[in-house]
């Protein structure tokens, strides 16, 4: 029996017209790239347990899992991983601690294209935008 491929999980917060992004810490692959925030999905784990875990220890706060809206599949250091992108909603007024990052940004949907987003989370892009009727 074939195993399974890796899943990893991207928290995609959509609020006023932009889109939540993070830039990791200095180091590995995708070191001092944006992001969407998230991360690798455990075994026994599903994707909401996943999105909480990851944006608990990344941000300090709690989400809301809301409906997957995106997926594609890239290959990193440990193989072929399966992307899963998320519609979270966030806690108004929440209060953010950057655990895995230098700083946030809320980045204007048409100008999404424009940061130096990690390769993953770039193939997602389109159907991110499709998925909130915004014109790539």
């Amino acid at each position: 029996m074939a195993e399974a491929t890796a899943r990893s999980i991207a928290g995609i917060v959509y609020k006023n017209g932009r889109f939540l992004v993070a830039k990791r810490k200095a180091g590995g692959a995708i070191g001092l790239r944006w992001e969407f925030p998230g991360g690798k999905v455990e075994p026994g784990e599903t994707d909401a347990q996943a999105l909480r875990r990851e944006f608990m220890e990344e941000l300090g706060i709690e989400i809301e899992p809301l409906r997957l809206i995106a997926t594609s599949r890239f290959f990193s250091n440990s193989g072929e991983r399966v992307l899963a992108a998320w519609e979270l909603s966030i806690p108004e007024g929440c209060i953010f601690e950057l655990h895995e990052h230098t700083e946030l940004g809320w980045i204007d949907a048409p100008d999404i294209h424009g940061i130096d987003l990690v390769e993953s989370d770039k193939a997602l892009v389109p159907q991110i935008l499709r998925h909130f009727g915004i014109d790539a």
